[in-house]
């Protein structure tokens, strides 16, 4: 069985609109009376975005999942306090960056198996085995098309040049989306040039950064900005919204592949993922449950759920973000984001990125 803390005792129903994938997932006979196992989990997605896998899970093999959510940077601070008392076998978290951090922190412990090396990237996963992604999203460009041409745009780079004065509106730098955005940069363009980009994307903001994704493309199709960037997932969360104000702002707002160009590096993706804890006690349990959310059900599901992409190649994207065009992503090791994040930080910092 599944037990939630934190606010978190109601039972978990899926919204109908999930109501085939879920049941994918959830119809399994099996029951826990005889659990073989315990398993704790640590996670920075909400309960409605994990929860059913875990019940599927749990139901499969008869074990004890036991799960706590919260703030992604709480969490892993809270696990650095338990340290080698932590209960905690497992921690989902999202951002490679944040993974890296995990990782450095000494809180996860390397691990590998055949089945997933085979189904997950190289690239989307960890070089030594301490995390692997689950699910991918995108940072990219969105704008409104009222005041912009979709002609207009071409890179990321792009958007340092003068004729978007007073057009870009952003999220701060102390978000690390935009912190690995900025990694990425440095990976392909260098520590110089990624400098005077800062420069001048900030120079060409209609007003200081504020508030989170959401936030800015409210802004983008209340005609406060032109253009902004933020992760497809928030965007695909509007149009599924049941809010009628959330699906005018998804038609209001378009989005740009930037980076497309044959000799280009791709749109910059990012991942949501999982690791295995240092101080896990049931990881026979921690394994098996980081292979099953690999599986083409839990991946289906979980990218459906979640507004994502799936990790496991060959598995096809909701059909919500198949609205959104088939693109080309940066396969940059995203290992990299994590290693330049510290850079990525002191340069916002000199760029006036507040």
């Amino acid at each position: 069985m599944l037990n939630k803390t934190r606010g978190l005792s109601k039972a978990f129903q899926l919204p109908c609109t999930l109501a085939v994938i879920g049941a994918s997932i959830l119809s399994l006979s099996s029951t826990v009376a005889n659990a073989s196992g315990e398993l704790n989990v640590y996670s920075a997605r909400k309960e409605a975005l994990i929860a059913p896998a875990l019940d599927a899970y749990s139901k499969k093999y008869r074990v004890n999942v036991n799960l706590i959510t919260g703030n992604a940077d709480s969490l892993l601070n809270r696990l650095k306090a338990e340290g080698d008392a932590s209960p905690a076998d497992i921690f989902i978290t999202v951002d490679a960056g944040r993974l890296h951090r995990a990782k450095e922190a000494g809180v996860l412990r390397a691990f590998e198996t055949d089945t997933l090396d085979e189904a997950i990237p190289a690239n989307l996963r960890d070089s030594e085995g301490y995390w692997y992604g689950m699910s991918q999203r995108a940072r990219i460009i969105f704008y409104n098309p009222k005041k912009v041409a979709k002609s207009e745009f071409s890179t990321y780079e792009d958007l340092a040049n003068p004729k978007w004065k007073g057009r870009l509106c952003t999220r701060s730098s102390s978000n690390i989306y935009n912190q690995s955005l900025v990694a990425s940069m440095i990976a392909a363009d260098g520590k110089e040039k990624t400098l005077e980009w800062i420069k001048g994307f900030i120079n060409n903001l209609s007003r200081p950064p504020f508030g989170g994704d959401t936030d800015q493309l409210r802004a983008v199709a209340a005609g406060v900005c032109d253009v902004t960037l933020a992760n497809t997932y928030y965007y695909g969360r509007l149009g599924q919204s049941e809010d009628a104000k959330d699906r005018e702002i998804y038609n209001k707002v378009a989005l740009f592949w930037p980076n497309q160009g044959e000799n280009e590096r791709g749109a910059h993706v990012n991942v949501s993922g999982i690791g295995i804890t240092a101080s896990a006690s049931n990881v026979r349990n921690a394994r098996r449950l980081v292979n099953f959310l690999s599986n083409e059900e839990s991946q289906t599901w979980y990218a459906q759920v979640n507004n994502e992409f799936p990790v496991v190649e060959g598995i096809a994207p909701p059909e919500s973000l198949q609205a959104f065009g088939t693109f080309k992503a940066d396969a940059l090791s995203l290992n990299v984001l994590g290693e330049n994040n510290r850079l990525a930080i002191e340069l916002m910092d000199i760029g006036g990125w507040k």
